[in-house]
């Protein structure tokens, strides 16, 4: 959406009375998303095409292609540029930083791609995005704005993280009311004071953070903050573990972190139990309806019931949820538990590793530390975590309410061994009924093979759900093999036989 459309839209809205779009881009995602397409053709959406999803054509550059675009009547951007070097791109780049203000709509950086088609084919692509382009992002925008206060706020871990409350202003056309202050550490360093004007920058043009203090400004009414001792949640007291910069709280019981650890554990690499967002967490915490892990397994259908916004099938479809997350493998678990420094890779390495809830309960530092992959942290961490009797009670509960205590997925062996999978290239396309698109790719690459999100002649296999769209056309095109979800489904299972 151009800066003028953007700017006759607003006003249209602040003459009805109706909120205002916070910057063109948000304003561009929303007419999109309008139910009613006479809502988004009153809105003067624009657009350039930039690449080609299917081709025939005998062009050898990305250039070529963007002339030929441009010769069908398809609007191209008219400031493209094919450079020759390194230097040329960087002229470019320091041009349009400088120009960037000129442009009729907003960018936030610049596309380098590699011209010649065939290098790109050959260069292929990462699992997020292809290895012949690359992103320069502009510099982040700064502004200036008053510090009215210092809010604390503990994670799952029990790490204490300050954040400020600012004066509201605006950044690149959004409203920052909040920047991050990182650790105690860093108000020090920045000598950050309540009623300090401060300059923000927007790190990545997402995430606000304080940068520096306008000391010249300062009236001598400021106030220097200091940490508390004790944890703003539950009153236990804040240590500093080894040479660690962060505060954390250590008491186990702590609301802010067990609330924190519930959404972990909940979500979607955890033990995945579809309905249980963080507001509904929230809500279960606010109505004392759960305080651990071990009491969502014990949810009482009519107490669910009588919650707001909580109908039948609603609290069937949770309850049913939470009953199916009990078979999972057991690095899901553990993944959920939310133990420092393991994350979901390493929950699966010890899983495969050990088998059994119970052995790695057991397992020694020396038994830990000769895993590929659990390094001296690590090992320590986890022997740290299970020698704790509050955590060996909640594995106890968790095994009496049913939930699986065993590795489920492919052994060591199997996946030492060649599979259908081994070395091919695959991806997934379309709604899968029985995985998500993630859990699919993930089974894949246990047994060898690597998923990408693009067809292309290094493809070997496509696995396409409903609704498969252009991926299966262009896989048809290019002479990939293509399974449907029954094949797939047939294979995990001989697989895991």
């Amino acid at each position: 959406m151009s800066q003028q459309s953007f700017l006759s839209l607003n006003e249209e809205r602040e003459k009805n009375e109706q909120p205002l779009f916070a910057n063109p881009r948000n304003a561009a995602a929303g007419s999109l998303r309008q139910l009613d397409p006479k809502i988004a053709a009153e809105r003067n959406l624009d657009m350039y095409t930039y690449a080609i999803g299917q081709w025939d054509g005998a062009f050898a550059t990305q250039s070529e292609r963007l002339e030929h675009l441009k010769a069908l009547g398809l609007k191209t951007n008219p400031h493209w540029k094919k450079c020759t070097s390194i230097e040329e791109v960087i002229d470019y780049i320091n041009e349009w930083t400088t120009k960037r203000p000129d442009l009729n709509y907003e960018i936030d950086g610049i596309v380098i791609k590699v011209d010649d088609l065939e290098l790109q084919e050959r260069l292929g692509y990462t699992a997020a995005s292809p290895r012949w382009a690359i992103a320069y992002k502009f510099p982040a925008m700064e502004a200036v704005t008053v510090l009215r206060d210092i809010e604390l706020s503990i994670g799952r871990t029990g790490v204490v993280t300050p954040t400020a409350i600012l004066e509201p202003v605006q950044i690149d056309g959004t409203t920052v009311q909040r920047a991050s202050l990182h650790n105690e550490d860093i108000i020090h360093e920045l000598d950050v004071r309540i009623g300090d004007t401060v300059v923000l920058k927007k790190a990545g043009d997402i995430i606000p953070k304080v940068v520096r203090v306008i000391v010249e400004q300062r009236t001598g009414n400021e106030e220097k903050y200091y940490m508390p001792d004790e944890c703003p949640a539950c009153g236990h007291e804040l240590t500093r573990i080894g040479d660690e910069v962060a505060l954390r709280c250590m008491n186990p019981n702590c609301p802010a972190q067990l609330q924190e650890g519930l959404i972990h554990f909940v979500s979607r690499n955890a033990m995945n139990i579809d309905g249980l967002g963080e507001k509904v967490i929230a809500q279960l915490f606010r109505e004392k309806l759960i305080t651990n892990f071990a009491d969502l397994y014990r949810l009482d259908r009519d107490e669910l019931l009588k919650l707001e916004r909580m109908g039948e099938k609603s609290v069937n479809n949770l309850l049913n949820a939470i009953e199916i997350s009990k078979e999972n493998s057991l690095e899901r678990l553990l993944f959920g538990l939310g133990i420092r420094h393991i994350g979901a890779k390493a929950a699966r390495m010890l899983a495969m590793h050990f088998q059994s809830m119970a052995k790695i309960q057991q397992a020694t530092y020396d038994e830990l530390i000769e895993i590929e992959d659990i390094g001296d942290i690590m090992a320590k961490s986890i022997v740290e975590y299970f020698n704790n009797e509050d955590v060996n009670h909640l594995i106890a509960e968790l095994s009496e309410l049913g939930l699986q205590m065993n590795y489920t997925g492919p052994l060591p062996e199997q996946l030492e061994e060649d599979t259908v999978f081994s070395g091919k290239t695959v991806v997934l396309t379309g709604r899968l009924e029985h995985y998500t698109r993630k859990e699919a790719g993930e089974l894949i690459e246990s047994f060898g093979g690597n998923i990408t999100s693009s067809v292309s002649g290094n493809t070997d296999l496509l696995i396409a759900g409903e609704r498969a769209g252009s991926k299966r056309t262009q896989a048809e095109q290019l002479g990939v093999e293509i399974w449907d979800e029954e094949q797939f489904l047939k294979t995990i299972t001989d697989l895991n036989k």
